[in-house]
Order: C-alpha cells, then structure tokens, then sequence
C-alpha cells in the first residue's frame, strides 16, 4: 500500500491515476456506482488508504458528492458513460449552485462498446449542463487533470467533468507525483447556510443560471491563455487537432504534423484553435466518438475537416487515423471473428433461462451478466434497454398485449441491477398492476459480477468487503406489497424453478421469484469475507 505524497513516478492506469490524484489531493469522499471502463477508480482509492465507497446507483453516488462539497470537502463521483444518465436530473442543478468544497465527476466513456449498450459522446453532457470539462490522453494526464478539475471547482465553484474513455481507463503509462508542496491543501470541512446557492427555487436558479454563464465566460478566457493544452510543432502542411486518446494515434500516424492538443474541452479554447487552424495549410480534426469539437470550431467559423462518417463508429487506432488523415473511406478490413461471450460453466442463471425457454416466455431483461441469455444456446431474453427497465418495459407489454400473450411476459433483473433502479419499478408493479398481474425473477447471485465483484447494498458489505447493513431483498419485495414472493435456489431445484414460474405465470396476480445463488466465480471470496466478517465485533 501506498500512502506517503513522496514525488515517485509509477506504472499506473488511467484509472490508477486518477484515483492517485485524489489519494495526493486529500480527496474527503469517492462514490461511485461500479461499470467498466471506471470501475477501478474507487478500488485503487480504497487500496491506497482513501475514503472510497458503492453506492446504490449513480444518481445518489452524485448526490452524495454534492454533499460533501456543499460541507467544504473534496468528493468525485465515478461512473461509466451511461451511468451519467442515471445522474443527469442532480448533475444538471449542482452546475447552478456553488459548491463549497471541490466536486469532479469523472465519466468513464465506452466508445466501440467494448461492454455497453450504446457509445454516447458524454462531451454532450459538459455542453448541455454548463460544467467544465477536461479529456486526457494518457495516465500522466489522467494525474495532472484530476489534481486541475479540483482546482478549477474550488475556484469557480463549479461541478466539473473528467471524462476519460476506455484505453485511458485501462492502459499503462509512467505518472510522476506531484510535489505535494505544489497541491492546495485540502479545506475542513465545514457547513455555512448559503440559501441563494444551495435552494433552487425559481427566485434562485434564474439569477444562478446568469451567474454560470458567467463563470463559464471566465473558464473559457482562463482556457485560451492558462489551460492545460498542448501545441506540438512540426508541418506547416497538415495541422490536426485533437484530445484524449486520439492524441496518441495522432502523433504515431502522423509524427511530422503540426498537433494541438485540446486538454480542456468545455468551454473551448476558440481563439486558440483559430490561430492554430490559420497557421496551418490543412487542418483535420481527430477525435473520437462525435464530431464535437468539428461542430464548435466550425459554429466558430473555423475552418476544419472532419473525418468521413464511417470513423464516429468504434474506437479509433493509428491506422484507422492514418486512413482519416488520407481521406480514405474504401471498406475497412473486418476483424477477425472472437470468442463469443457466454454465461460461465455452473453459472447460477443458466437453470432460470432454460426453465424461461422451456415454458415459451417473453423476457424483458436487463443489464449484467445475465444479458448473455440472450445468446445461443438459450436465446431466453427478448429485449432489453437500460438498467431497471426490464420492469417498466414488461408492465408497459402486460398493458396492451392481448391477455394470452400478456401473461407470458415476465421481467427478469440481477440483484445488483435490482437495487441500482429495479426498486421503483416494483412500485410501479404494485401501483399500476396490469389485469394480468406480472411476473418478475430476481437472479440474485450475490454481487455485482458484470463488472468484477463489487458489493452492493444487498451483500451487506462495504467496498473493502467489511460488514455493513444489508438489504434484504424479498423483505423489500413484501414491504413495497407484493404478496407471492418466493425465494429458491433453482441450481439446487431446477425443476421446481420451472414449476414456480409457470404457476406464477398463470395466476393474475403480482409475483416475485428470488432465485438465490452466489456466483460461481465469487462464492469463494463471498464466504472468506464472511468469515471473516464473523470475527469482527458489531458496531
């Protein structure tokens, strides 16, 4: 374990680095909900001796944030791309208010969704909210950025975004220490009522939204003459423009190129990039993902080039930019066939899905592990959006359907997946219960596995695996007024999984199925962490 400031360079990821910087910057508070491309971010805060923690979802993991910042103290909340829409209703009214402390929310983007449902440009999100954003390239960046969105919210007192995408996330490169001499010290925290900033009443946020456009107009000054972005000399020829990952493609496809590396990207260093794009004879713009920074030098009336339509898709590489930078758009190579993923020998899930196939249901999923039903040789789940919406999107079916199909619909939900936004969607279940009555089964495995073993509110342990308090899901369940809940082990039962779906199926009424059993890859952990746990007195 690490714990000194001492000035070292280290081998560290992105996420590493990140984690690092709030470790160096007396971060009081890191929160977060776990999905990959971010999810070590809070696990290599915890391992350095930071105060990291899970929380249900990413909105309340923000929420949290704010707290610690409006009581003066240092937070970042952590996610993955699609998780900043789960956080989108809190993060869209704190860009408003004044946070006391410092408060950086890093969106950890997915592009080519390695492991996503969709690869959303999360750049949007600093434009639409009004918060300050900044993209680095690499791990030392991913270090010196996290240590600037700290000194930018504590200066402006502003929310501000880190968004990093996946080979920042989890590649490799030399970070050097700041000299903690160098790094503000962190504030006690501490609480002074400030109703003006801290209550957005209508009276309030009007004059808060004048006061942040403001503060914006003073960001984007302070960006063109004292942001961290980077003029790399070279041809006059061909100029390019770039940030993040794209960077390190650019300088490998094209090492002679004139390069202006953007750090900050929100607000835009304009006249920067329109002095840099005058001294060049060509200028293209590399990015990843959407064409944004295209569309605001060009709002600007810039003048740049954008790569063809066919490169916004996937995530970019050397000879992907190479081919932008020629203009090349003939059909790109196909790569060649992986693996394809599949639910793990002895996985808990695979007796559920074969009980769900065998009785002819129509299965709303939803996101984890469990998603991979959909594949052969089960082919068990027929639709699924976002987290905790195998509910809504079943009862809206249940609705409408004619009542022979309706009832063959059930929702099927991990337990993690469950508390981070499955909850209301049994609220709903009980308020406005289809004719037919629903059916939902809960694939409670005992932690959240999609993303590598992270607890959550129903294992009863904390990030570092300790014993807290636990959610007990089919005492919810009945708490929220569902009388059928059950609770099997369909590995043990198979057959009397498939019996209890079908009697539920069967009945109009509304029923729970919790088919508990621990993941096959974490059972061994689980019960080391209970032992253990078992040891420790209660608090």
């Amino acid at each position: 374990m690490t714990t000194g400031t001492e000035q070292i360079t280290q081998l560290l990821s992105g996420d590493e680095a990140v984690a690092l910087a709030a470790f160096d910057a007396g971060l009081a508070l890191g929160t977060g909900y776990p999905g990959t491309p971010s999810t070590e971010i809070l696990e290599y805060l915890d391992h350095l001796g930071g105060k990291a923690q899970w929380a249900p979802n990413e909105k309340v993991a923000l929420e949290v944030a704010i707290g610690v910042a409006f009581a003066g103290g240092r937070a970042i909340a952590t996610m993955k791309h699609v998780g900043l829409n789960v956080a989108a209703d809190p993060l869209f009214t704190v860009a408003y208010m004044d946070v006391k402390g410092a408060l950086v929310i890093v969106s950890a983007d997915d592009p080519g969704m390695a492991s996503s449902q969709n690869e959303q440009d999360n750049r949007r999100y600093a434009v639409a909210a009004g918060v300050p954003m900044f993209e680095p390239s690499d791990s030392q960046e991913a270090y010196d950025f996290t240590l600037k969105a700290i000194e930018v919210s504590e200066r402006w007192s502003v929310p501000v975004l880190l968004r990093l995408t996946t080979r920042v996330c989890h590649s490799k490169t030399l970070v050097k220490r700041a000299d903690p001499g160098t790094i503000k010290p962190a504030p006690k925290p501490h609480y002074e009522h400030d109703l003006k900033t801290h209550v957005m009443i209508p009276a309030h946020a009007r004059p808060a939204h004048q006061r942040l456009r403001a503060k914006l107009a003073q960001m984007a000054e302070w960006n063109e003459q004292d942001g961290p972005n980077q003029l790399v000399p070279g041809y006059t020829s061909l100029g390019i423009i770039t940030s993040g990952i794209s960077y390190q493609h650019v300088r490998e496809a094209a090492p002679d190129a004139s390069v202006l590396k953007l750090g900050m990207t929100y607000p835009l260093p304009l006249e920067l990039v329109r002095k840099f794009a005058a001294s060049v004879e060509r200028c293209v713009v590399v990015e990843e993902g959407d064409p944004y920074l295209v569309e605001g030098a060009r709002m600007a009336g810039i003048n740049v080039e954008n790569k063809p339509e066919m490169y916004r898709f996937g995530e970019l590489n050397v000879n992907r930019v190479r081919r932008i930078i020629s203009g090349d758009t003939s059909p790109e190579p196909k790569p060649l066939p992986g693996k394809p993923p599949a639910l793990c020998p002895g996985c808990p899930h695979r007796n559920a899905y074969t009980g769900l196939k065998d009785l002819d249901t129509i299965v709303a999923g939803d996101i984890g592990c469990y998603s991979l039903g959909v594949l052969p040789p089960f082919e068990a789940m027929h639709i699924s959006v976002c987290m905790g919406a195998s509910l809504g999107v079943a009862l809206g079916m249940r609705h409408v359907l004619p009542p022979e199909q309706a009832k063959r619909v059930v929702s099927v939900i991990g337990d993690s997946t469950f508390i981070h936004s499955g909850i209301t969607g049994v609220v709903e279940m009980v308020y406005n219960p289809p004719p037919t009555g629903h059916v939902l089964v809960i694939l409670d495995n005992g932690i959240t596995a999609m993303t590598g073993m992270q607890e959550h509110p129903a294992t009863g342990r904390t990030l570092d695996h300790a014993r807290t308090g636990k959610v007990v899901l089919e005492d919810l369940c009945r708490a929220l007024g569902v009388k059928n809940v059950h609770v099997i082990d369909g590995t043990m039962d198979p057959m009397g999984l498939e019996k209890l779906i079908k009697e539920a199926i069967e009945k109009p009424e509304l029923t729970i199925i919790v088919n508990r059993r621990a993941c096959l890859l974490a059972a061994k952990a689980i019960k080391e962490y209970e032992r253990i746990n078992e040891q420790q007195p209660c608090n």
